[in-house]
């Protein structure tokens, strides 16, 4: 996982030249901090099921790589999706126990 942002102006697009990465238009940022939308991401993963690794490869033109790692680590694990074992729907299709609803409903 690796965030980023691109924020460009009138005199600097994609690469920003000789620009170092602070001054970038383009630039790596910490997880979080730039501008991936990593709920969609995390989502199509649970979606499609996924079998892999959310992996964190850290580069921030801003913070301080230790502050980057331990704040990553955090970040995937709370974005990370469990998926569910049946479909939230899943009580529709369970047996009916007349006599149980009846009670219920006194009656």
């Amino acid at each position: 996982m690796k965030d980023a942002e691109f924020r460009p102006t009138g005199r600097q697009g994609v690469y920003g030249g000789y620009s170092g990465w602070v001054e970038r238009a383009g630039r790596f940022r910490s997880l979080g901090d730039g501008q991936i939308d990593f709920g969609a991401i995390f989502s199509k993963m649970a979606q499609y099921d996924f079998p892999g690794w959310a992996v964190l490869e850290w580069e921030c033109a801003l913070k301080h790589p230790q502050d980057g790692a331990r704040e990553g680590a955090e970040f995937i694990r709370r974005h990370i999706i469990r998926v569910a074992e049946h479909s939230f729907d899943d009580f529709a299709g369970s047996n009916v126990d007349s006599q149980q609803i009846r009670k219920l409903l006194g009656i």
